[in-house]
């Protein structure tokens, strides 16, 4: 039990921290900024910060420079950036999670729930992916004034 809680929240962890980053760049209009920026802003350890720049980079989001005078920026301008690519970049399990357990066969509910499960967070998950699909990630920077 305690494996499902912890990749609950590591998926549900890394949309806001990447989301987070990709903000902060945005809002950096091409500068670089360095892991260390990036960490004192969300609070949290750099090494986090540079794994999920890696993630990142690897989607096709960011760009990085190392060295003394190195960093991180987008790949591409904020407006063309959709929340559901970052959503998509970070997440591991389902939304609500996934049960681990195998209910019983000869239940009318425990061998049927898991179906109707899936089909259930199914539509959770296109609901939200299509409410992200509309909002860029430079529609989400405005609101920061």
């Amino acid at each position: 039990m305690y494996c499902n809680k912890l990749d609950y929240r590591m998926n549900n962890g890394r949309f806001p921290i990447s989301l987070h980053i990709l903000t902060l760049l945005a809002s950096a209009n091409g500068e670089l900024l360095s892991s260390d920026y990036i960490a004192g802003s969300i609070n949290i350890n750099p090494v986090l910060v540079r794994k999920e720049i890696s993630n990142l980079r690897n989607r096709g989001l960011v760009e990085s420079k190392e060295g003394k005078n190195g960093g991180s920026t987008l790949a591409r301008p904020a407006g063309d950036i959709l929340l559901s690519e970052i959503y998509h970049a970070v997440q591991q399990v389902s939304l609500l999670g996934n049960s681990k357990n195998t209910p019983n066969p000869a239940c009318l509910v425990g061998k049927q729930i898991n179906q109707h499960l899936d089909h259930l967070y199914q539509e959770i998950e296109s609901a939200l992916v299509h409410k992200l699909e509309k909002i860029t990630l430079a529609d989400f920077l405005l609101q920061f004034g």
